[in-house]
């Protein structure tokens, strides 16, 4: 047998090493070895122990023998990297930039076998008449233990093997007697640990297949003719909230398992585990599980082992549920669509809704998302037929869609009121409150980053240049984090000349505080980061609300987002300008979202819900439609924008960003980056004769804008920098992604070239 060398990514997470390294392998290992296995091996001049995963085999040596090292031995603790866990990696390296370890490691979401337990079961194995002629024969004083065993074994033909040695007094030896003798079998069963203990009694209480109105049945039949058609086109469903989305997507999760394929959910927070949970559970049993960052590595290690086993019909998670290894994946559903959860903020940054598409091309699978209001990017694809769309625009049951006020808190404060509350807002409380009835303040906490404002006019500094408001720095200069303009901190507003200009924040621990003199006695909870850093922290607060031990939840966007709670009749929302005016082109469709989202939440039940939005730029379109729920009417001018600015989904964007311990090195570094891309793309240019801050090509091909600082421009002291490009076709945008980590390759030969790294973010939904 000839010689076998294994190509090997190590893991480590840098751009230096970020390629395949040949190793022998040894013949004792040889016939057990496989591709995705991970294994030790010897590295670098020292020879130190390092793992890495083989993704490839060869009978050729890629250099002199004499200089290839042996592998040293397989991980057997750790999880395979199995063929199509390393076709996705691969795949998500090449579309979104990173190093194939990285790649690896985002597709594992379970990275270490778990020690399992394990529960055994005695089984009568021979008749009853036998076990009745072996009584007989035993001494009833020297053979008791074996008697009382098998006298129970008359009434029950399986016994847990911890009765009988609990209650029974059995010891294990008696056992092993009856069982060489062939009255018995012991069977060992994998015990999987339940991620949810309190769950299962309580989600087989719930209701179970509920029967669908017309409207989702027309949904229901309108995409099972899409999926039978064989066209493969995703499906969008664009339904208001509380439409009864979630019916839909299990009735046709049913279809799917009755063609005895699997189905992946995914959604958008932890938070809204337990109720997703709860009713698929009362619809499907305990073939239904969750994974998720906050379970224990036991419990993620045991879900896993579950799936891949195929004793799961349904995984519900966030993001990593995606990678849920099935191996007959027939539908995705990704519910809340629009939530910027699906991106991935390490590297590599991958969004959730691509990989889903290509998952579910490779695999055959239908591919379903739904929203009450849809990012514009999925929309946009439906209105061009990329998508298949499917519209719900009333609620289900009794439930109406609440009626919506728009609270002009310049007002409030030219009439004394400094509050955080309007005086609206307040009475309508103290009504709830009276009542019995529940509420829920929406605390808008995005772009805490610090745009200028002012509270007289409603004005908002932003870039001359690129139509996103400009941000606050400690040095008081504002700077626009897209192509670096920088201008001084106005002392007066420049429209109305008052001195009302300034930053805006709101936390919520002040607000609960605020609450709590206003209305003492009544029961508040509060639901943020700092109040939910335990994985049971969501479902305490959420059932302590449910149960009506508190009146008023206040939160971040965490509660804004699937609950369903019939006795909520208002919803507060406070400071919605903190989103609509944040350093970043996706603005006004975050606050619309956020605050349509918000509003869905009164009024769920049978009584009639009113919501309240607190604003200091009340005329706003998102604000506006949002407040009567016009998904239509805020589409239509959002997107007009975007085509005049050359934003997506018209165009795709990349971000190259750039690190390193000096700032005029990542500059340096992108400025060769954007000279790069254009000369890749027969640009003409010449750039070394004036550099600008902002470069555009005014042919409308390919458009560079940059490089400058990012938001926070120093972490650690690390400098950050950006370079951004916009081009329609986003394979030019990754072949540009490819040039860049070539010409990263170069340096990092280079001896004494600046120690500067790069990342890639493609159509990114959040500022750099």
């Amino acid at each position: 047998m000839g010689r076998i060398y294994a190509d090997i990514i190590i893991d480590i997470s840098t751009e230096k090493l970020d390629r395949a390294f040949q190793y022998l392998v040894p013949e004792e290992i040889a016939g057990e070895l496989q591709e995705g296995m991970e294994v030790t091996i010897p590295f670098g001049r020292g020879d130190s122990r390092r793992k890495g995963y083989v993704i490839g085999f060869s009978d050729t040596p890629d250099i002199e023998e004499e200089r290839i090292k042996s592998i040293i031995c397989i991980n057997k603790t750790a999880v395979s990297a199995k063929g199509r866990v390393l076709t996705t990696a691969a795949w998500i390296k090449h579309r979104y930039g990173s190093t194939m370890i990285n790649a690896l490691r985002t597709v594992l979401p379970v990275k270490k076998k778990i020690k399992s337990s394990e529960y055994s079961t005695v089984c009568r194995n021979v008749t009853p008449d036998e076990i009745l002629i072996e009584i007989r024969k035993l001494d009833p004083v020297r053979y008791i233990s074996r008697i009382r065993i098998l006298n129970a074994l008359l009434e029950a033909k399986e016994i847990p093997q911890t009765m009988i040695t609990d209650k029974l007094g059995v010891s294990p030896s008696v056992l092993k007697t009856l069982e060489k003798k062939g009255f018995i079998r012991i069977e060992k069963t994998r015990e999987y640990r339940n991620p949810m203990p309190d769950l299962l009694g309580a989600g087989m209480n719930a209701k179970g297949i509920v029967e669908l109105n017309d409207l989702q049945k027309s949904v229901v039949n309108g995409i099972r003719e899409e999926i039978s058609s064989g066209s493969q086109r995703p499906c969008l469903i664009r339904g208001v909230t509380g439409s009864g989305k979630t019916e839909v997507y299990m009735e046709l999760i049913a279809d799917t398992i009755k063609r005895g394929r699997q189905a992946i959910v995914l959604i958008p927070e932890i938070a809204l585990t337990f109720q997703t949970l709860m009713r698929f559970y009362g619809r499907f049993g305990d073939r239904v599980s969750v994974i998720h960052s906050r379970l224990s590595d036991g419990e993620r290690y045991d879900q896993y082992e579950r799936a891949a086993a195929g004793k799961l019909d349904i995984m519900i998670g966030p993001r990593s549920a995606l990678f849920t290894p099935f191996e007959r994946l027939g539908m995705i559903i990704i519910d809340e669509e629009h939530e910027t959860s699906y991106k991935s903020e390490k590297m590599p940054k991958y969004h959730a809704v691509e990989v889903a598409k290509y998952l579910a091309k490779r695999e055959g699978a239908a591919l379903i998302m739904g929203s009450a209001t849809p990012s514009l990017n999925s929309y946009y694809k439906a209105k061009n037929g990329e998508y298949a769309l499917f519209k719900m625009d009333m609620r289900a049951g009794e439930g109406r869609l609440p009626v919506s006020h728009i609270v002009d808190m310049r007002a409030e404060l030219k009439a004394g009121n400094k509050s955080f509350l309007s005086r609206a807002l307040a009475d309508a409380i103290a009504k709830r409150n009276a009542a019995g009835e529940q509420s829920m303040l929406f605390v808008n906490r995005r772009g805490v980053a610090g745009f200028i404002s002012c509270r007289s006019c409603g004005y908002v500094v932003k870039c001359p240049h690129c139509d996103v408001s400009m941000t606050q720095h400690l040095n008081g200069k504002l700077i626009c984090h897209y192509c670096g303009h920088t201008e001084g901190m106005p002392s007066v507003c420049p429209k109305c000349n008052m001195r009302s200009i300034a930053g805006f924040r709101v936390g919520t621990e002040a607000v609960e505080k605020g609450l709590k003199e206003m209305y003492p006695g009544v029961g508040i909870l509060r639901m943020d980061a700092d109040t939910t850093k335990k994985k049971e922290d969501y479902e305490k607060i959420l059932s302590a609300f449910a149960n009506g031990e508190a009146q008023i939840l206040i939160g971040t966007q965490m509660i804004v987002k699937g609950h369903d709670f019939p006795n909520v009749t208002l919803v507060g929302a406070l400071a919605a300008d903190m989103s609509l005016h944040a350093a970043d082109y996706h603005a006004a469709e975050r606050t619309f979202e956020l605050i349509a989202q918000a509003a869905g939440r009164a009024g769920r039940g049978a009584r009639k819900g009113e919501v309240f939005i607190q604003s200091y730029d009340p005329e706003h379109f998102a604000l506006k439609c949002a407040a009567v729920h016009d998904y239509e009417g805020f589409y239509e001018q959002e997107i007009t924008y975007r085509e005049l600015a050359d934003y997506p989904p018209v165009c795709h964007i990349l971000v190259m960003q750039f690190f390193g311990r000096k700032q005029e090195d990542c500059m340096a570094r992108a400025w060769e980056m954007a000279e790069r891309a254009k000369a890749l793309c027969d640009k003409t240019a010449d750039m070394e004769t004036e550099r600008q801050s902002v470069i555009a090509d005014e042919g409308g091909d390919l458009q560079i804008i940059g490089p400058a600082p990012a938001a926070i421009g120093r972490i650690k002291d690390i400098y950050r920098v950006g370079l951004y490009f916009k081009h329609e076709d986003v394979n030019l945008l990754t072949g540009l992604k490819d040039m860049a980590e070539k010409a990263q390759e170069q340096h990092f030969a280079t001896p004494g070239d600046p120690e500067v790294s790069m990342q890639f973010d493609l159509d990114p939904v959040g500022m750099f």
